[in-house]
């Protein structure tokens, strides 16, 4: 009787929840169609629509969004791993669309096109001197696989303009920035981001590192704000043993579901520690968090974004798309990886500034849990927090005086970064004949008093100038840092840029220290 007394129970709750939901839905569309009737003035039912979706996921939670049908296809390029177009990293110098880079193997750097160039014309049309913008650039540049564009290049030495009709194709756009070793031992990884092609890239580059010979990784995961879930699953799997849990998510309509790691990890035993700070979210929380609460290595840096919700596309009758969050992530201890949102989106969004104004960026103390919130790791328990994000086991505060006004100046400017390429427009065949290898270059290249003045004339040009000569010296150790990073990322890659701007990197240095001494990364898993 009582049994039957409860389902009673259930179906009459039921009944009446589908009850208020048909009257919601007829009521929504009630108003729409007295306004579409009555209403003073014409109006764009389309958009009426759109902002009614809008400002209602924006009462959910700060990752429920709405996305046109326009904005869909540009989503996915990112993380899909590839575009279609002509294949050049470009920057807009000076008013001019200047190539950074061709990307290996599309089909500008197949067809010769350099480092330096600039294009003037495209098809036809002028596009030097005009404020051309980046959406500019994308629109006229990118298009489908197997369209024409005919360019016309400025460079350095030639007396005439340099026409190329480039066919398009798909370009692949690479999440792995940089893999070198550090060292005999100790590698360096880092990703910007988990994409369709992670795993290939990361992969590839592990099977490079080991023949030479490295046995413990720093994976940099700094700046990283995620993308594909089971990117990050594949991932921590390379670390961590057969069947140990990477992460789970459960919501209200969604029951528990688990991750466990496979026999196939090829990393299971050397040091690890993974690089983290406020910009390492979702993905990189994953990897990180099932790390930590594993014991499998060290967390260094700071405490990350805390984007813990999972979302599920749903696709829309236009073609249009909403990203609905459906559950929650949590890492092998049972932490909560999203931080509280319940003061609102425009409080959410500003969080990073809250944290900085509180210090918890600059003093690890800053940082409050409360008790309700202490789990343990795993194997050696030893104590870490949820409430939001990741906090490292070492932590790294914010320099905050790194740069001096005068090099900030002159950054917002282009002043380093225009110089270098006019540098390199000059000197490219010479340094590539000089430094034929990059240990050549980083052991024996010295940046000029010269070079220096040059820089500084430039700035000096655009009423920039130091505040005093103290400022100025306190400057030039940053700009030789620079000049020398862009310099190897124009001759060799984005591998030898960060080898070379990783040499003050704080955080860097102190996980190579923990790391590559064995008894030290050892105490950490004591405390």
């Amino acid at each position: 009787m009582k049994i039957l007394s409860i389902v009673f129970f259930l179906l009459i709750s039921s009944l009446t929840f589908a009850q208020n939901f048909e009257q919601q839905v007829y009521k929504m569309t009630r108003m729409l169609s007295l306004i579409n009737s009555f209403y003073v003035d014409t109006v764009n039912s389309e958009k009426l629509v759109e902002d009614a979706i809008v400002a209602m996921l924006k009462e959910l939670d700060p990752h429920s969004v709405y996305i046109s049908k326009d904005e869909v296809k540009r989503m996915n390029e990112g993380l899909q791993g590839n575009f279609e177009g002509i294949g050049v990293q470009f920057n807009i110098l000076n008013d001019t669309l200047m190539v950074v880079s061709p990307i290996p193997g599309g089909p500008s750097e197949k067809l010769g096109i350099r480092a330096g160039d600039r294009i003037v014309i495209i098809d036809g049309d002028t596009v030097a001197g005009v404020g051309l913008q980046n959406s500019d650039v994308v629109k006229r540049l990118r298009g489908d696989k197997g369209t024409k564009v005919t360019v016309q290049i400025f460079r350095q030495g030639e007396k005439e303009l340099l026409e190329f009709e480039i066919i398009r194709d798909k370009i692949p756009i690479y999440s792995l920035d940089a893999a070198y070793m550090v060292n005999e031992e100790v590698a360096y990884i880092k990703l910007n981001r988990f994409a369709a092609t992670t795993m290939d890239e990361y992969s590839k580059a592990i099977d490079s590192l080991k023949t030479q010979g490295f046995k413990h990784l720093i994976l940099d995961l700094r700046g990283n704000g995620g993308g594909y879930l089971n990117m990050a699953i594949d991932l921590a799997d390379e670390f961590l043993k057969d069947g140990q849990l990477v992460v789970y998510t459960e919501g209200v309509h969604q029951p528990k579901q688990t991750y466990n790691a496979t026999k196939k990890g090829n990393f299971n035993e050397g040091r690890v520690v993974v690089l983290v700070d406020e910009g390492s979210a979702s993905a990189s929380e994953i990897v990180s968090g099932a790390i930590q609460d594993w014991d499998r290595g060290l967390v260094v840096g700071r405490k990350t974004f805390g984007k813990g919700l999972v979302q599920r596309p749903f696709d829309l009758p236009d073609e249009s798309m909403v990203r609905l969050t459906v559950a929650r992530y949590y890492t092998p201890s049972g932490r909560c990886i999203q931080k509280n949102y319940e003061k609102g989106a425009e409080d959410y969004a500003a969080d990073i500034i809250h944290r900085y104004n509180n210090g918890e960026l600059t003093n690890a103390d800053s940082i409050h849990f409360p008790d309700s919130l202490k789990y343990s790791t795993l194997l050696k328990k030893r104590i870490v927090y949820g409430g939001g994000g990741i906090m490292p086991d070492v932590f790294i505060p914010l320099d905050t005086t790194l740069f001096t006004d005068f090099y900030s100046k002159m950054s917002r400017k282009g002043i380093i970064y225009q110089y270098v390429v006019e540098y390199m427009d000059k000197n490219r065949d010479q340094l590539k004949k000089q430094y034929s290898s990059f240990d050549i270059f980083k052991n024996d290249f010295k940046v000029s008093e010269e070079m220096l003045g040059e820089i500084y004339q430039k700035a000096k040009d655009k009423k920039i100038e130091p505040k005093d000569e103290a400022e100025q010296k306190e400057t030039d150790g940053d700009v030789i840092l620079l000049i020398r990073a862009l310099l190897a990322r124009d001759i060799w890659n984005t591998s030898e840029f960060y080898q070379i701007i990783n040499e003050t990197d704080k955080t860097f240095n102190e996980a190579v220290n923990i790391i590559s001494d064995k008894k030290a990364y050892n105490n950490h898993f004591n405390k």
